[in-house]
């Protein structure tokens, strides 16, 4: 079953009409420093990370994390794998960063396809932990704000795989067991691919869960593992409450490829459904005029015909039954050089004088695809001339004409502009289909 794409409308009740602008105050920011025994932990792109995507997902990562439970709190982890938290709080002097924990063995994270340590704030006592080299931890850190600096508690930790980054991640109770959904993100080498950049997208939504007893220790291990791939870095990406489906905001669709290590058999596309009812009217053009054949049901009689032509509207019906064909004009038309008539008891043939001669009509009523547009070879060939120079296979145009023009296929990726558009898409959590798409 296809998405249903939908568009978002301006609630106008939430627009202020008396709003003229944003006035930036001149004041200085203030600005707190603090001495570290440790630099923050920060990732140098290689020479093989040269893609956009590379650059989006690691070379603009943002090493601090503010915490949205308590937000005078901040988090990163530095070059000797410690997570360490300091508070801020306006107009008073910034307190030295406290570890609250550290990752294992950080010397073997320091191999060829290490990258950043990410943190991500599950809920106010929880948090999901990536050391770069592809290992989860989640751990219980108790309350966080108001100074507290407690060490944070390891519950779980497993190798999952190639190196990632933490996206984002949630925590919720079903039927009394706890369960933390986690999304990651790789990119990987595309073997497939012959054109292009030579990586994809991969992300991974995991949720993991308390597998103990009633009165048993606390036990977590994965429940379940989903795989996505696409060809964009998301713009954002969530988990959805409850983890009853996903959020993602990317320039390039994504589609689910793997559950549990299994790959997703994706349904043959359905064929698209063709109108083969025939065609309401038939309509041709000359420089000077147009001609329109409406078919007509049996048996109308002339008196019957309802017919009604402004400069740039028309319309035709029979009395007491809805229009057959009925809108605005392409362009205005002189009216008083129009006529109509019967033919053959079956059809209404209609005679319009374009109000300016020249111009090639593309639609006879604005946005009606009822009708067809029967074209002479010498109407074709004038239509195809006058297009021609919109299009180009080959080259891009330069209004230098000293300058060569460029080969459009020997452009890559990071040559081109980024899309200026995205879609916002909803995957269901158990069918892993788009529910809904916003384009």
């Amino acid at each position: 079953m296809a998405a249903s794409n939908y568009s978002l409308k301006v609630n106008r009740d939430l627009l202020d009409p008396n709003f003229e602008s944003y006035k930036l105050s001149l004041d200085p920011l203030p600005t707190y420093k603090v001495e570290l025994d440790a630099a923050v932990e920060e990732l140098k792109l290689k020479d093989d990370q040269y893609t956009l995507e590379h650059m989006r997902a690691f070379g603009m990562f943002n090493y601090l994390h503010l915490d949205y439970w308590y937000e005078d709190s901040i988090l990163f982890v530095d070059c000797k794998g410690r997570v360490l938290s300091l508070s801020v709080t306006l107009d008073t002097a910034m307190g030295k960063p406290k570890e609250v924990y550290c990752v294992p063995a950080v010397v073997s994270r320091q191999h060829e396809d290490h990258l950043c340590a990410s943190l991500s704030l599950t809920s106010a006592t929880w948090a999901a932990l990536s050391d770069g080299s592809g290992r989860l931890y989640l751990l219980r850190t108790g309350k966080r704000g108001d100074g507290a600096h407690t060490k944070w508690e390891p519950l779980f930790s497993e190798d999952i795989g190639d190196p990632f980054i933490l996206l984002h991640s949630i925590s919720h109770v079903q039927a009394g067991v706890h369960i933390m959904e986690v999304l990651l993100l790789r990119i990987q080498k595309d073997s497939e691919e012959s054109k292009g950049s030579g990586y994809f997208v991969c992300l991974e939504w995991i949720t993991v869960q308390n597998s103990a007893g009633p009165g048993q220790e606390k036990r977590y291990e994965v429940r379940k593992r989903r795989v996505l791939r696409g060809k964009s870095v998301p713009h954002y990406a969530a988990v959805e409450p409850q983890g009853k489906g996903l959020m993602l905001a990317s320039e390039k669709p994504f589609v689910f490829t793997h559950v549990d290590g299994r790959p997703v058999v994706q349904p043959d596309p359905e064929p698209m459904e063709v109108d083969k009812a025939e065609p309401l009217y038939f309509w041709q053009q000359t420089e000077e005029g147009i001609t329109i054949s409406i078919r007509m049901p049996k048996g109308v009689s002339k008196e019957k015909v309802e017919f009604e032509l402004s400069a740039d509207k028309l319309r035709v019906g029979v009395a007491g039954f809805p229009s057959l064909l009925e809108g605005q004009l392409f362009a205005p038309v002189d009216p008083t050089a129009c006529t109509w008539s019967m033919k053959n008891d079956s059809s209404l043939q209609v005679t319009l004088q374009k109000l300016s001669e020249g111009p090639v009509w593309p639609e006879l009523v604005v946005g009606n695809r009822r009708g067809e547009l029967l074209m002479s070879e010498e109407q074709a060939a004038l239509l195809h001339e006058r297009l021609t120079h919109l299009t180009s296979d080959d080259l891009s145009g330069t209004l230098d004409e000293d300058k060569p023009p460029c080969n459009s296929q020997e452009l890559e990726d990071c040559d081109g502009f980024p899309e200026d558009s995205f879609s916002l898409a909803h995957f269901d959590g158990d069918s892993l289909k788009p529910t809904q798409v916003v384009s």
